[in-house]
Parts: structure tokens; C-alpha cells; sequence
């Protein structure tokens, strides 16, 4: 009860997380001297161990939506499902199967009532009639579409994909009028009333704004302190003129492996290595620094009250941690106006699950989804609205999320169960977050330098030691690893099936270039720890899903894989100096297709 009470003290105020432990620089303790956190949260409780007969995906947020007749549709990615609420009968009233695998995610509704839904691992959006509640078509767009933004001067539903396409298609229905590609790793469009549209990126926290031809005419990122740096745009929306964007900064100071808790913090205020904000753009102005969100770990997304006073955060990553806060509010003034505060307050929520989505309704009433049990909460209300009886709680998808105690999930670095893209300043040296979809079993030992012999091994040195999480039982451990191995890759574009073949031949080449000396097998890796004069002997690596997750080697030191040609170890790492361009541009369209 104490530990909760301070928290609520310290959520009550913007000033900051209290003096003793808010440092003039913004600097926290990241290093040898930071000493072992003491959590005003308690460590996550876990359900018993079970991991569900069809791998629940990671968490994306942002499956919530309210149309303009006060109707709620939620999104069900875990069982591809889309269903409809309606909140004065405080009952479901459609349930929309999908296929299997679909994943559902962002909705939006057009000027005419359709509703559209982005499907992440089904490559289509579909559209849905708002008086029949049937699918009235569904329209291929790109392998992984992720936002939709309806626009009203063209009525046009634009999708952003994480291939980097920007695909434009008729609301009425009909074949894309445009696709323009862009950046990889595309989240969340939005429209400003003077049809400025912007795209988010996950990875890097951008903000790309376009011209009336697609091309990009600025780039923005949050604005943060010499201490920190912009970090994973979870949530991006428009209000009026303004672009909300909810995302993690991270340290860009050294972190301690050798210590207890060098990954978290004792308050989730500013001193662990990632903490949520909210920047506020304007395109074409300044931006200023984005306060943090206290205690919002893993920030899925964020709400906007139509009465314009109150930001709403929802903590993904608190789901099963005591005494802390599922959804944060904050004054909408104090967001705009910026600075390095740390704060918010806690709203207080009937029932238990793990939250994926908020949104406000037209009369500021919040409502919170659930993935499991499958459910909404009205804020004020104690009696939840059941979307589904079917389970899909899975202990090791509910790990990977959780807060540790100390403000840092193994989602808070490992994005929607890839990676941040981030190279860390680690007291042993430079290190870029491991990706881990496509599976890892069979690939042991782990890590960059192969010194986790095996899983448990590996939870207990990140998870318990530093990051300051609780132990847990082998068969807890056995469900993180088993949902782990199970996270997909993203689904891509085909490309240049003739380049893909010839670099496949050079790959395999195994007397004249030699990447199959080391990256062999179904996860086209060895196992081996080797030295191929990038610095030291490292773990081979998985090569599957590379094209997602750059920069590359184990420092980040190659920016992209043409620069892995010229810059990492020379013919030690495979015999490649005497490829012509041409060549290395085949191999590097194979290795972009695994």
C-alpha cells in the first residue's frame, strides 16, 4: 500500500518525480555508480504459466476507434475478429469474423459511414457497410499495411505500410488511384484541415510530411535533451492544426551490464534507459521538448478529448504490474507547452486484462479495449462490455510486455517483437538491439557475443538483473521462449525475382564468396562465435527478415547493406571484394527477400 500511495502522489503532480531524483542535466545514473533501483512499483504479477493454441501477435495498439454515431469498433487481432459496441445498450452488437491471420488493426471511417480496417499480416484493407455490418469489399494494398487516414478533399483512404508504400484508394471502392514508396517502417498517417498529409515511422520517431505528389517536403523528430534520444512512434493523431505523437526516447548515455537493474530505474520517472512522451508538431515549425509520461511503459497509444483539455496515455506494459497506472491523463496545455517534466495523473479503471486501444467518445468519455479477456471498459463504469468468450491469455506474450518494476519492458526495445533499431552505448561497447521474429529456437548460444548459453539463462541476466524483473518459475520462462519463437516475420514485397536468383547463386557460391561457410540452415546461421574482423568474435547471426531491421552488425557500424560491403571485415566476412556493383546489388536484393 505504500508503494502505491507514493505513486499516486507522485502522478498528482507536473513539477517533476520529486528533487532527490531529478538531475539538472536530465541526466540519470546509467553507469557503475547507478547502484541497484529501489521501485516505488511492485514487480509484476504473472498469470499461471499457458501459452495459447495460436500465438496471440505482439501489441500494436490503436484498435479502437468511435464513428460519428457514437458506435465503438474495435479491432481484434488475436482472433481476427472486428467488432461493433454500442455503449447506450452497453452491449456488442456485430461480431465481423475475418480470416485467419488477418491481424486486424487501425480503423477509420470515411464521410459516407464505411469503416475501413487496416488487416497487418493479411495485406488488404477491408471495407465495412455501418447499416448491415457485412464487408463490402476487400482491396489488396501492400503485404503489411499499418495506418489509414481518411481524406476528405479527394475522398480517398490513404494506407501507409511498413514496406515503406503509401497507397491511395478510392473510399467508394475501386483499384488504387496512387502508390508512392517512401521510408520503410511506416506507422500512422494524418491529414491537418489544409490537407498536409504526414506519416509517422516507427523505428526512428520521424515525421515525414508530403506535397501533393507524394514526395517528402520536411522531416521531423521529437526534440529531446542531450541525454536522450527520439525513439519509437507508438501513436501518432491530428487535433486541429497539431500532430500528437506518442513515443519513447531513449538514453544515448552509457549502460551498466554489470550491475543490478542497469537497464530500469527506481521511480519510471527519468532514470531508467527508455521513458515515454508526447511531442506536439506543427509542420514548417518548431518543435518543442517532449515531456515525459510517468510510469506509461510500452505507450501503445494515446487519446485526444474532444473538450481539448486532457492527452490520454495507455500503458500496454502495466497490465499485471500493482499499484501501477493502465491509462495516464495529462493537461493538454501542459503537453503543448513541452519541457522535461515528468508526469500525470492515473485514472482509475473497474476490472483487470491486458489494454490495447483507448479512445474518447464525442461526450469525453474514455474507453479502453482489452485483448484478454476480450473486453471494453467505460472509465466510470464497473461493468465491462464482453467482446469474446475465447481466450487467447498467453503468460509468455504477457512477459514480454510487462513492466519490470523498473519503467522498462522487453517491448521497450523490442518493438512489436522485432527491434528499436537503436545501437546502445554499453559499458562493453557499441551493441544494436537483436531482432528476434522468424524464430530462435535452434539458434543458441544468444546474444552478440554468444555468452547466453540458452533462454533461461538469458531471462535471468536481462529480465531478472537488469532490467530488475521478478524471478520466475521454468515452466514462466518456457512460455516467454515458446511465444517468442513464435512471432513472425513481416510480410514484404516479392521484388526482383531475377536479381533475388542471381544473388541467391552468389550466396551459395561456396567456393567464391562463402556466405554459407557461416549462414547456413533453415535460420541461415551456424550457431558459431566468430571473428570476421568487425571488432571481435561475435554470434553469427539469423539472417532472416534483414531487410527490417538496419542498421547492421553488431555496432550498427554498416548504416545499410551496401555498407556492409565496404566497411565490415573485409574478405574475412565472406569473399566479396572482387563482386562488381552489380553483383553486390543482387546479393543485397536476396538478402533483402529473406
Amino acid at each position: 500500500m505504500r508503494r502505491t500511495a507514493c505513486l499516486v502522489v507522485t502522478l498528482a503532480s507536473l513539477a517533476g518525480c520529486g528533487n532527490p531524483l531529478y538531475y539538472e542535466d536530465d541526466t540519470p545514473p546509467f553507469g557503475d555508480d547507478a547502484g541497484p533501483p529501489t521501485s516505488p512499483f511492485e514487480q509484476p504479477v504473472f498469470p499461471a504459466p499457458v501459452s495459447a493454441a495460436v500465438a496471440p501477435p505482439p501489441i500494436s495498439g490503436g484498435t479502437l476507434a468511435v464513428l460519428s454515431s457514437g458506435k465503438v469498433v474495435a479491432s481484434d487481432p488475436d482472433r481476427d475478429h472486428v467488432y461493433v459496441v454500442d455503449l447506450l445498450l452497453g452491449q456488442k452488437i456485430a461480431d465481423i469474423a475475418l480470416a485467419a491471420g488477418d491481424e486486424p488493426g487501425r480503423i477509420v471511417e470515411d464521410g459516407a459511414g464505411r469503416v475501413h480496417v487496416a488487416l497487418r499480416s493479411g495485406g488488404a484493407v477491408v471495407t465495412i457497410d455501418a447499416s448491415s455490418w457485412t464487408i463490402t469489399a476487400r482491396q489488396a494494398v501492400c503485404p503489411a499495411p499499418r495506418g489509414l487516414a481518411w481524406d476528405p478533399t479527394g475522398d480517398l483512404i490513404h494506407v501507409a505500410c511498413s514496406g515503406g508504400e503509401l497507397v491511395s484508394l478510392p473510399a467508394a471502392g475501386g483499384a488504387p488511384t496512387r502508390t508512392v514508396q517512401l521510408d520503410r517502417d511506416l506507422r500512422d498517417i494524418v491529414i491537418l484541415p489544409n490537407d498536409q498529409l504526414s506519416v509517422s515511422r516507427l523505428r526512428t520517431a520521424e515525421l515525414l510530411t508530403l506535397d501533393a505528389t507524394g514526395a517528402v517536403i520536411e522531416r521531423q523528430q521529437p526534440v529531446v535533451t542531450q541525454s536522450f534520444e527520439p525513439d519509437g512512434a507508438w501513436r501518432t493523431v491530428a487535433s486541429g492544426t497539431e500532430i500528437f505523437m506518442l513515443h519513447q526516447r531513449a538514453s544515448s548515455q552509457t549502460v551498466g551490464t554489470v550491475i543490478q537493474g542497469g537497464y530500469g530505474g527506481p521511480t519510471g520517472c527519468f532514470d531508467s534507459i527508455v521513458h515515454s512522451a508526447i511531442t506536439v508538431f506543427e509542420p514548417g515549425s518548431a518543435t518543442s521538448i517532449a515531456p515525459v509520461v510517468l510510469g506509461a511503459t510500452v505507450p501503445v497509444d494515446l487519446a485526444l478529448s474532444h473538450d481539448g483539455t486532457t492527452v490520454a496515455v495507455l500503458s500496454a506494459g502495466n497490465a499485471y504490474l500493482p499499484g501501477a497506472p493502465v491509462v495516464v491523463t495529462m493537461p493538454r496545455g501542459a503537453v503543448e507547452s513541452g519541457g522535461p517534466t515528468c508526469g500525470g495523473n492515473p485514472l482509475v479503471l473497474s476490472g483487470q486484462g491486458e489494454p490495447i486501444a483507448i479512445a474518447y467518445t464525442a461526450h469525453d468519455q474514455l474507453v479502453v479495449q482489452y485483448r484478454e479477456p476480450a473486453q471494453l471498459i467505460v472509465a466510470g463504469s464497473s461493468t465491462p462490455i464482453a467482446l469474446s468468450s475465447d481466450s487467447r491469455l498467453d503468460t509468455g506474450l504477457a512477459m514480454f510486455h510487462a513492466n519490470s518494476g523498473g519503467g522498462i519492458a522487453c517491448a521497450s526495445c523490442h518493438f512489436e517483437g522485432g527491434d528499436d533499431g537503436r545501437v546502445w552505448s554499453f559499458d562493453i561497447g557499441n551493441r544494436r538491439t537483436q531482432a528476434l521474429r522468424g524464430g530462435i529456437a535452434g539458434t543458441e548460444p544468444f546474444h552478440w557475443a554468444g555468452d547466453e548459453p540458452d533462454f533461461p539463462t538469458l531471462f535471468e541476466q536481462i529480465f531478472v538483473d537488469r532490467m530488475g524483473g521478478p524471478e520466475t518459475t521454468s515452466d514462466g520462462v518456457s512460455t516467454l521462449e515458446h511465444w517468442v519463437d513464435r512471432i513472425p516475420l513481416i510480410p514484404k514485397a516479392p521484388g526482383d525475382a531475377a536479381a533475388i536468383a542471381r544473388g541467391k547463386a552468389l550466396f551459395e557460391d561456396v567456393n567464391n564468396v562463402g556466405c554459407t561457410t557461416c549462414h547456413n540452415g533453415a535460420k541461415l546461421t551456424n550457431n558459431a562465435t566468430v571473428n570476421v574482423g568487425t571488432g571481435g568474435a561475435f554470434q553469427v547471426p539469423r539472417l532472416l527478415g534483414l531487410v527490417e531491421h538496419p542498421p547492421y552488425l553488431h555496432d550498427g557500424v554498416a548504416t545499410t547493406l551496401a555498407d556492409r560491403f565496404t566497411a565490415a571485415g573485409g574478405d574475412m566476412h565472406g569473399h566479396t571484394s572482387q563482386l562488381t556493383p552489380a553483383q553486390i546489388s543482387d546479393l543485397i536484393a536476396y538478402l533483402d527477400s529473406l
